[in-house]
């Protein structure tokens, strides 16, 4: 099996690593931080929500991966942009996951407390736990911004590089502008309850595209006439 090939089992394993992980976190968490009185709730699910935490940062680790991975084969295509690609994914979405992995933890810390405090010390507790929470969503609002300027980087290589079929970049160009979206919904405060299912149709097409893409890396691997201009022109690049 030949370095390239190897190359997109790999990614594709890895954004699947990543992406059930990243499910599994809001499955975990979901019901204990949407709940009115979330910090108890935490309290009572420490281990619930430091589990939603371990799975992000294995969601984390598995995707800041793929840029590496791909990095030698995209730097011939577009040096410029495969190191945009490796900051904005590999480096910068790393940081964000690691930041709401920690005010997650941070926020058991407190749950603990704020049964222990008793009622004197309730609305102090309450006011910390708001501040995490919120400051959660600010986070999530700079990871969607960067994983879709990142995502967008990508698509552009792959469809220039003709890697894999050109109507999956095309799929994954829309539907990252589609996620890209729902940042500036959080931003200015337009979600609400009755978002959900909105919300849901936003980002289904690109969770479909990256499982799609994942799928036809481990099944048919990258394009061999793609691959072959690569070769040539690292052999043209020796000479």
């Amino acid at each position: 099996m030949n370095t390239y090939r190897k190359t997109a089992i790999i990614v594709g394993i890895l954004y699947i690593i990543g992406t059930v992980a990243g499910i599994l976190s809001v499955v975990v968490t979901g019901p204990i931080l949407g709940d009115s009185d979330y910090l108890a709730k935490v309290a009572a699910n420490a281990n619930q929500l430091t589990i939603g935490a371990l799975l992000v940062l294995l969601m984390a680790l598995a995707l800041a991966m793929v840029p590496v991975m791909l990095f030698p084969i995209f730097r011939k295509i577009n040096e410029v942009l495969a190191v945009g690609y490796v900051v904005f994914r590999g480096a910068l979405e790393t940081v964000t996951y690691i930041g709401m992995l920690i005010s997650w933890l941070l926020l058991v810390a407190l749950g603990q407390e704020y049964i222990t405090g008793g009622a004197p010390a309730a609305a102090y507790f309450q006011t910390m736990g708001a501040l995490l929470r919120d400051g959660h969503d600010a986070i999530n609002t700079i990871l969607i911004i960067v994983f879709s300027l990142g995502a967008l980087m990508l698509y552009y290589l792959l469809y220039q590089s003709k890697l894999i079929p050109r109507w999956i970049s095309v799929w994954g160009f829309i539907a990252i502008l589609m996620h890209f979206s729902t940042a500036f919904l959080i931003l200015f405060h337009l979600v609400g309850p009755g978002m959900s299912l909105i919300l849901f149709v936003i980002n289904l097409p690109i969770f479909l595209q990256e499982m799609v893409m994942a799928v036809w890396l481990i099944v048919k691997g990258f394009n061999p006439a793609a691959i072959a201009a690569q070769v040539a022109m690292n052999s043209g690049d020796r000479k």
